[in-house]
Order: structure tokens, then C-alpha cells, then sequence
């Protein structure tokens, strides 16, 4: 009997065509063997009716579950259990060190590897070494170059969608982490979270050497550069070494003779924005400096 394109075959006796319950049943009734039933198309191996039933759906555009709540189509049962837990949102699989919970049994296991340390997912290049398959996965296009997420608007690359995603907010304008304070908004939630410790005052980056305590830790590598005489920074043009980026990207405007900071009163120009800042006190007579004694 000669099957469609998305015939399971009944290894080696019987093609199932596409009444797959039906001729599951005709198949029971005739034969006794023990035969696995081959997936024509893709040659897996299966004992189980069930699961028969599930392979199929992966080869067929079949999507018979569907959310009561939202009305998504899903392939398989248990991937709208999973589905659901978005709307109620409940999370059964707590991390018994931290106590944190997850919607997915997966999730749990790929947590327990900040806990455990384990990296089992190495670099097959360099020998770096992941908690989860999908982070080695973007590692490995630094090695290769692909760049598979492009923008749309001007053609730019990335190698993770999510970098895409936030680099369209420079075209669409969008904004999305407002702050419960103030109401600024930001395009990622990672510098909501640093503008947050505006309003809190919460600086929790000390210096082991002198103590002194900063809100964000890049700004604690910086100070701690003080301490170590550490220059990482330097000038391609006459070698001169600097503690911070910025402050090379200041010295480089000496080389290129850019002054990006004009006086709306004068137009005099100046190579830094505070330098533009403190010249027009000239002109507004502002003298926010008392003396103490």
C-alpha cells in the first residue's frame, strides 16, 4: 500500500496512511508481532501508540490544543500545560537551594547549574565552558561570524535576536522600563535597574582597599584602577595611557581638533561638555561655589 508524503510506515509490513487510529486498530487486529513502527519521515523508531500519535504531529501542521485564554494553538497537550502556567501564573519546580520557582522542569535543571558550578556545554574552539546549550551556541559566532538577526531599517547584524530587538528601539523610539519614581523612560531593563539606585541611594560596590562604596560595579573597576596604577586605556596617537574609556575618547578630540560643544551665546566651541558648561557661567553670572568660611 503506498503512503502520502505524511505516511508512517509500520516497519516492515504496513504503511499507515492518514487515518492513523484507525489503521493502528486493523494493524493490532492482524498482527501480534512486537515490530516497532518506523517514522517514514524521519526513521525514528517507536514501540507506543501515544507516542506514535505525537510524532506525528511533529511531521503534520496538525494543532488541535488550544488556550482557552489567548487562543494560541499548540502541537501537544503538555506544551499547552506549559503554555497555561503564563496566564495563572503558576510555577511548580522550586529550586530547593534558593527556593526560586519555575514553569518547567527545564528551566529548574538548567538553574541548579548556577548552584552546582556545572558547565557541561564546552567550546569546541576556544574551551570555554556553558550551564545551557543555547549560550554556546551564540559563543560559537564569535568563532564563525554569523550574524543571523538583521535590522530591517538599516541592515545592521547581530548574533542574538534579543540584541536585535533592543537595537530596533533606536528606530521605533520605544521605550519600555519606566521608572516607578520619576516616570523616565529607558529601552532595557538593565539600566532601569541602575536608575533605580538613583532614588534608593543604594550603593552596594565597596573598595576593598579604601571602602569607599559605588552604585554600579563598572564604576568600582574604575576607582579600583587608582589603587592599582592600572592604565588600560591608551591613545593610538602619541601613547598616552588612560584609567577610563571616556576619558581616551576626551583626549582623542586634542588629535582629531573636534570641539562637539559650541556656546549658544558666543559659539566659542570646547572639547568637553562640563568645559562648555562652566565657560557660560560667563554669561549668566551664576556663581554656585560659596565660600565656607
Amino acid at each position: 500500500m503506498k503512503g502520502t508524503d505524511r505516511n508512517l510506515s509500520l516497519s516492515p509490513f504496513y504503511v499507515l496512511e492518514d487515518n492513523p487510529s484507525q489503521n493502528l486498530s486493523m494493524y493490532k487486529k492482524n498482527y501480534k508481532d512486537e515490530s516497532p513502527f518506523i517514522v517514514s519521515e524521519c526513521d525514528k523508531m517507536i514501540t507506543e501508540e501515544s507516542s506514535l500519535v505525537k510524532q506525528q504531529r511533529i511531521h503534520t501542521t496538525e494543532m488541535q490544543f488550544s488556550c482557552l485564554k489567548c487562543g494560541k494553538l499548540f502541537k501537544r497537550k503538555q506544551h499547552l500545560e506549559i503554555h497555561e502556567r503564563t496566564h495563572t501564573g503558576e510555577k511548580p519546580y522550586p529550586c530547593s537551594e534558593c527556593g526560586k520557582c519555575f514553569t518547567q522542569k527545564s528551566h529548574l535543571v538548567q538553574h541548579l547549574r548556577t548552584h552546582t558550578g556545572e558547565n557541561p556545554f564546552p567550546c569546541p574552539e576556544c574551551g570555554k565552558c556553558f550551564s545551557h546549550k543555547s549560550n554556546l551556541d551564540i559563543h560559537l559566532r564569535i568563532h564563525t561570524g554569523e550574524k543571523p538577526f538583521s535590522c530591517p531599517e538599516c541592515e545592521k547584524c547581530f548574533t542574538e535576536k534579543s540584541t536585535l530587538v533592543k537595537h530596533q528601539r533606536i528606530h521605533t523610539g520605544e521605550r519600555p522600563f519606566s521608572c516607578p519614581e520619576c516616570e523616565k523612560c529607558f529601552t532595557e531593563k538593565s539600566t532601569l535597574v541602575k536608575h533605580l539606585k538613583i532614588h534608593t541611594g543604594e550603593r552596594p560596590f565597596s573598595c576593598s582597599e579604601c571602602g569607599v562604596f559605588f552604585k554600579r560595579k563598572s564604576h568600582l573597576a574604575d576607582h579600583q584602577r587608582t589603587h592599582t596604577g592600572e592604565k588600560p586605556f591608551s591613545c593610538p596617537e602619541c601613547g598616552k595611557c588612560f584609567i577610563q574609556k571616556s576619558n581616551l575618547v576626551n583626549h582623542q578630540k586634542i588629535h582629531s581638533g573636534k570641539k562637539p560643544f559650541s556656546c549658544p551665546e558666543c559659539e566659542k566651541c570646547f572639547i568637553e561638555k562640563s568645559t562648555l558648561v562652566n565657560h557660560q557661567r560667563i554669561h549668566t553670572g551664576e556663581k554656585p561655589f560659596p565660600c565656607p568660611e
